[in-house]
């Protein structure tokens, strides 16, 4: 059958049928089919997001507790030390495997929905292969520019860092399929899992190799290696081993993840860059203390709002995806970008709340979760706060250019945003330090924001 000529479901068929005679223009009209409440898919819905919740409250306490825990163990020196180690772990997620781990996601129910997993599966594997590849050459090639450059101390975390790095890439990719496959319970499980087992194995690292910033990547690393091994256990038991079948056409899932994939890896490397340049510029233009100083501040107070959006696009990005299919029907389309503009409306609405509420309370929550040293920059919290919630509704609304399959569309106002970002912090930390980073982050998110929703509603490319 040709492109684009696929078959057609009797459902979407009823409903463009319904839409366009004039019955569907009656306000009491009601189409076929839809009297009635589908209570047993309210209660698939309702338990697949309970799960996420749990999972994603678990995990939102342990980081709290993280903070809690290493702030009291470590100085802002070594806090700062452990930023700046960690930003290498960044662009293995935004570049290499996180940009394969977007399609591989999306991909996982079109191949479900044609009996393709074998297949899948197989070609699945055979990237990561490649993915890995470039994450140890990358890994390599860091730790001898350290080691060039004159700091052997630094090596140590570098190589730790690297490790983690990859560990975290598969384990991402695992929890991405997992999520495609709507097994929520599973993915909140080893979510949460992972974000108390770094406390544990951090603590338990420390006290045998002594407190500083390596052993705790060490902790990170063996606690996303106990979770990895245990996610590939759930998927081999639930059909991760498929046979795999006849192909009609070589390396079909390779070459369709990539075409999807390559937008996140070109704006991923721009993002990485923005994303580590406020820290770098703190460390530069002040000391590795204001880093650990801004690295809690963005631990308290960005990280949550994004685990907040975590948790709705893990719960509704597959359903959408599902509701879309191969984003060919427009009636289809359109029910995705209503559930996008109500989400992102939500989300506004949560993150201005936040930061309202953090004005009032900023120091007490500094009191309870961050020891005495760190509590001085407490007052820039609800403005990070508000950052990350304006970026967070920009993220929404970019699932309605994933679900019809369109993330080009994305691609210059990512690109270009993540130039500004950078920029903004190299002058923000220039001028004012830790203020001027914070103040840099609203700026990039506000013009972020308003750029997608340009973007949405034109319809059109960017």
């Amino acid at each position: 059958m040709p492109p684009g000529l696929q078959k057609r479901s009797s459902e979407e068929t009823t409903c463009e049928l319904y839409l366009s005679s004039p019955k569907g223009l009656s306000s009491r009209a009601v189409p076929p089919n839809m009297t009635g409440i589908d209570l047993q898919r309210l209660f698939r819905l309702g338990k697949e997001g309970g799960w996420i919740i749990i999972g994603q409250l678990a995990t939102m306490a342990g980081a709290l507790a993280m903070v809690r825990f290493l702030t009291e163990y470590l100085s802002p020196t070594q806090y700062g030390q452990l930023a700046l180690g960690l930003t290498a772990v960044g662009l293995t997620n935004q570049v290499i495997i996180g940009g394969l781990a977007a399609g591989i996601g999306r991909f996982y129910p079109i191949a479900a929905e044609q009996k393709d997993l074998g297949n899948y599966i197989s070609d699945v594997l055979r990237l990561l292969v490649f993915g890995s590849a470039a994450v140890v050459c990358f890994g390599i090639a860091l730790i001898l520019g350290v080691d060039i450059l004159g700091y052997p101390e630094w090596i140590g975390l570098t190589a730790s860092a690297a490790v983690f790095a990859l560990l975290s890439g598969y384990n991402a990719t695992l929890s991405s399929i997992q999520n495609a496959a709507r097994q929520r319970s599973v993915v909140a499980l080893h979510v949460a899992l992972d974000a108390w087992l770094r406390i544990v194995l951090s603590l338990t690292v420390m006290r045998y190799f002594g407190v500083g910033s390596t052993p705790v990547v060490v902790g990170y690393s063996i606690s996303v290696l106990l979770v990895m091994v245990s996610q590939f256990a759930f998927l081999k038991a639930g059909g991760f081993n498929a046979e795999v079948s006849e192909r009609n056409e070589k390396e079909k899932w390779i070459s369709r993840i990539l075409a999807y994939s390559w937008p996140f890896s070109a704006w991923g490397s721009f993002i990485w860059i923005q994303q580590v340049s406020d820290r770098w510029s703190l460390g530069f233009f002040g000391s590795t203390a204001d880093v650990g100083l801004y690295a809690v501040l963005f631990q308290l107070g960005y990280t949550p709002i994004l685990m907040i959006t975590g948790v709705t696009i893990n719960f509704i990005g597959p359903i959408l995806y599902v509701r879309s299919g191969d984003a060919t029907s427009p009636v289809r389309n359109a029910i995705v970008n209503r559930i996008v503009f109500w989400l992102s409306v939500g989300m506004f609405t949560v993150s201005i709340g936040c930061f309202f509420l953090l004005l009032l309370c900023h120091e007490w929550i500094f009191g309870l979760l961050v020891a005495r040293e760190y509590r001085s920059s407490s007052m820039l919290l609800p403005w990070v706060t508000l950052a990350s919630g304006l970026f967070s509704v920009g993220q929404i609304i970019s699932l309605k250019s994933y679900s019809e399959m369109k993330p080009k569309e994305l691609l210059k106002l990512k690109i270009v945003t993540a130039i500004l970002g950078s920029v903004l912090n190299v002058v923000g930390a220039y001028l004012a330090g830790v203020s001027g980073v914070v103040s840099a982050l609203v700026a990039f998110s506000v013009a972020y924001l308003i750029w997608i929703v340009v973007l949405a509603r034109s319809g059109a490319p960017s």
